[in-house]
């Protein structure tokens, strides 16, 4: 039976991936995230995420935002380009209602799918 959870190949997994979108990458942000994201090779969107103990003590609250995040992820994910994100909740994220959570996320996805990355020379 196939899991309702990210494929592998839908995800960022290495640290140097979580590096690379450290140190050059594009941003967009609102109230409750922070996104970094640059284009990839791979030809699809892949998701990283970064939920800290800052955002809430409570490791029931952060399960809750990274079930969120995929969530809207896996809906948009055909429709992005081919980059690389990652995901960052700030300290207001901890307690905002799902629908508001999910509707400023609907907004960051449109904000990439507005101004696509483009691919840059290396």
């Amino acid at each position: 039976m196939p899991t309702a959870g990210l494929p592998r190949e839908a995800r960022l997994r290495r640290p140097g991936d979580f590096a690379a979108l450290r140190t050059s990458s594009g941003r967009a942000g609102g109230r409750c995230f922070h996104l970094r994201y640059r284009v990839n090779e791979l030809g699809h969107a892949r998701l990283g995420l970064a939920i800290s103990k800052r955002v809430s003590k409570r490791a029931v609250e952060r399960n809750r935002i990274k079930r969120l995040l995929r969530e809207s992820f896996r809906r948009i994910q055909h429709q992005l380009p081919a980059i690389d994100l990652m995901v960052m909740a700030r300290e207001q994220a901890a307690g905002v209602p799902g629908p508001q959570l999910l509707a400023e996320l609907d907004g960051l996805w449109k904000k990439l799918l507005v101004n696509r990355p483009e691919p840059s020379s290396h």
